[in-house]
């Protein structure tokens, strides 16, 4: 045993002689005695954290101090049990081999039990942080999970770091193999690295999120079905999966037609109509169709705007929003439809290229 440890445990013992001679003169009596007194200050120390702090904590505004104090109840009622158990030895006078046994086994115990509380504390606080976030935060709804499992990996590995201080055994061996074996896994892996900080990237800066629409610098367009720490998902209109790795994703211009002030998508529909037409009657036709078509938003109205004049035709824009991206190709296929049968139906002229020839003289026949 460590010398440290001993003069500790020298230091206790001198500190509760009086106690232990109250307690009887066999080693055993006082062993049990000590163990009976330490369990009743272990039920005593989580009663007073429920009555007590627990009753201050109710009277606040936040849910999760309450949830803190029930966690702890049970690593503080085990920490005294355990000291107890330390003490309780002393007056057995075991030997240092036996003694340092039992201490890193307790040790271990007790890591265990302050693992598993700070994992659950974490996991509390990052869903806290996730629902009242602010728009720069990196703790989101989308990215909780994330944090919670990265917060478990560095408790778990701080965890084992003690366990084998507790052991006594060398860290230096197995921590230089760990950075060997890092180098060798983050060369062999670079790509999958790097998607995976691209993931990690993606779900902090939220650029798009799940049943949004995107376009890409390829012209690939689809609504975002999974974003995973390695790729983001989209299905096209054509119903086909395109898997896209994270890596691309974050270097590459994504045009999310999901986003802005609301999910609305603004279409547009050109149409030319013959010089010499009624411009007002044109416009008022297409601002009639728009009113009465149900899939076309009130809010924002409709508006009809009388672009240019063209090479053969007055050129005209109908702007409207629809409610979703995906419900473009359907509504302009709707607004079209109406306005060539309106413009028919009203004798409006919609023009088209035609070429005249002409024969200046017929060949001459032999």
């Amino acid at each position: 045993m460590p010398e440290q440890q001993t003069a500790l445990l020298n230091k206790l013992l001198q500190s509760i002689e009086p106690l232990i001679g109250f307690l009887g003169n066999h080693p055993a009596t006082q062993s049990v005695a000590i163990f009976l007194i330490a369990l009743l200050v272990a039920k005593l120390t989580t009663t007073l954290l429920t009555r007590v702090i627990g009753q201050f904590a109710m009277r606040t505004d936040f849910k999760w101090d309450d949830q803190v104090i029930e966690l702890i109840r049970r690593p503080m009622f085990w920490t005294v049990i355990f000291i107890g158990i330390l003490t309780a030895l002393l007056p057995l006078k075991l030997s240092s081999v036996t003694n340092d046994v039992i201490q890193s086994i307790i040790a271990t115990f007790m890591i265990i039990i302050w693992s598993a509380f700070l994992v659950r504390i974490s996991r509390i606080a990052l869903k806290s942080m996730s629902q009242h976030r602010h728009a720069s935060s990196l703790v989101r709804p989308q990215t909780q999970p994330l944090f919670e499992n990265l917060g478990f990996i560095l408790i778990l590995l701080i965890a084992i770091y003690f366990i084998f201080r507790a052991w006594h055994i060398d860290m230096t061996a197995w921590l230089a193999s760990a950075g060997i074996l890092g180098i060798a896994i983050g060369f062999a892996a670079k790509d999958t690295l790097a998607n995976l900080f691209s993931g990690v990237f993606i779900l902090a800066d939220a650029p798009y999120k799940l049943g949004d629409y995107v376009v890409l610098d390829g012209g690939e367009r689809g609504k975002v079905t999974a974003i995973g720490l390695r790729s983001t998902r989209l299905v096209t209109r054509d119903d086909v999966e395109v898997t896209i790795p994270n890596a691309i994703m974050g270097n590459t211009r994504i045009i999310n037609e999901s986003g802005g002030p609301h999910e609305k998508f603004r279409i547009r529909v050109s149409v030319g109509v013959a010089y010499g037409s009624d411009i007002d009657q044109v416009k008022s036709i297409l601002m009639d169709i728009a009113q009465a078509e149900p899939q076309v938003c009130d809010d924002p109205e409709p508006r009809v705007r009388f672009r240019r004049f063209g090479a053969s035709s007055l050129d005209v824009d109908l702007m409207c929003w629809v409610y979703k991206p995906e419900e473009r190709g359907r509504v302009i296929d709707i607004l079209n439809t109406a306005i060539y049968k309106q413009f028919n139906t009203e004798g409006i002229e919609i023009p088209y290229s035609k070429q005249d020839v002409y024969i200046r003289a017929m060949p001459e026949s032999d």
